[in-house]
């Protein structure tokens, strides 16, 4: 069997680059309330300048998590949730199955220590 890699080559790389950043992350919880015009999502982000804005939306946008459409003398962009649901898929749906598989064990231990163990009568409170 192989080593991991320290170097990645990986389809998801730059999903990953582009959810490490703040801005871009807020960008998307914006456009999951629905497509926005460019302006608007520049619109959005008063402590920014226009062209800092553009940038984080051409990293997203080639991560091809924002889809951007022209719509007359307006740029549409809206959320693509696949590479999210790639990285999920890949990354947290693994791990849920070894989670899930702890937590019964742990409940299934905690529900015999039950049934061997009577619970301590509690004291009664002197009024």
């Amino acid at each position: 069997m192989n080593p991991p890699r320290a170097v990645s080559d990986d389809a998801l790389d730059p999903v990953w680059k582009a959810l490490a950043d703040p801005t871009r992350r807020a960008i998307l919880d914006l456009l999951r309330q629905g497509p926005k015009t460019t302006t608007a999502i520049v619109e959005a982000f008063p402590h920014l300048t226009r062209f800092g804005v553009m940038k984080h939306i051409d990293v997203l946008r080639e991560a091809n998590l924002i889809e951007t459409r022209e719509q007359g003398r307006q740029r549409v962009n809206s959320l693509n949730v696949v590479p999210i649901r790639q990285i999920y898929e890949r990354w947290v749906g693994k791990f849920e199955e070894l989670w899930s598989s702890h937590l019964l064990r742990i409940k299934d231990l905690a529900e015999q220590k039950a049934t061997i163990e009577p619970p301590a009568p509690q004291e009664r409170k002197k009024s």
